[in-house]
Order: C-alpha cells, then structure tokens, then sequence
C-alpha cells in the first residue's frame, strides 16, 4: 500500500483532477457540477473523484438530496511541510554554492591585481624601448 503522499501526488498528475481540485478550493460541488466543463461522462468524473478520495484529497458528504464533493485542506498540509523541507535543503545549498562563487571572484580579483602590478613593474625595468636614444 502506498503512503498517503504518494497517493495525493500520484492523483495530482492528472490536469482533469487538478482543475477539480482548484474548483474544489473555490466551494464546494456535486458531481453533475463538477462534470460540466468536461467532455467526459459522468461515469468518468466519478472516477476521477473516487481517485481523489482514495487520496485523502477530497470527501462526499450528504447534504439532503444533495451530495457536495469536499475539498480536504488538511491533505495539503502534508505536501507542504513535505515540499519545504526539500526547499530548505535546496535553499540551503544555493547558499553555499554563492559563498563559494563569491570566494572564488574574490581570489581572481586579487589575482589580477597582483598580476597588474607585478606587469607594471616589471615593463618598467626590462622595456627597451624606454631607453633615451640621446647620444645613441
């Protein structure tokens, strides 16, 4: 059986089930509410909908003659705390590989500036060109 995470990702991947579950976020709705923007039967909303049920992101509840599908925020909870541990550990790393980039641009500037001095000095003394051709 498989954890509750990976039946909500797993029901995520469908674009028809997102849009019900961003439909969802808005209010509450019936089946027959929540096939009309689809070409697809109602037999095929139910199964999405049975698909996120099993997931935990949904649930039917009765209301008189009425059945509205429920939005369960909770589930999303899950994925969040899931999904910011992730983002911390990346966060994390980004700000090491800039210490590292900022350490390494550092060297070279001072590489180069150690470099251009020791150039200059260095074309001082040896340039022939610098001679006076005075009495030559």
């Amino acid at each position: 059986m498989a954890d509750q995470l990976s039946k909500v990702f797993a029901a995520l991947a469908d674009p028809t089930r997102r849009d019900m579950v961003a439909r969802l976020s808005v209010a509450d709705s019936t089946v027959n509410e929540l096939a009309e923007p689809y070409d697809v039967s109602l037999q095929a909303v139910s199964k999405h909908l049975k698909v996120l049920e099993d997931s935990g992101l949904v649930s039917r509840t009765r209301d008189a003659q009425r059945r509205p599908v429920h939005l369960e925020d909770n589930v999303f909870d899950l994925m969040t705390k899931w999904i910011e541990r992730y983002r911390q550990q990346a966060e994390e790393r980004y700000q090491r590989l800039d210490a590292v980039l900022e350490q390494m641009n550092a060297d070279e500037e001072a590489n180069n500036s150690d470099s251009s001095a020791a150039s200059a000095m260095g074309s001082e003394d040896k340039s022939p060109h610098r001679k006076s051709r005075k009495g030559a």
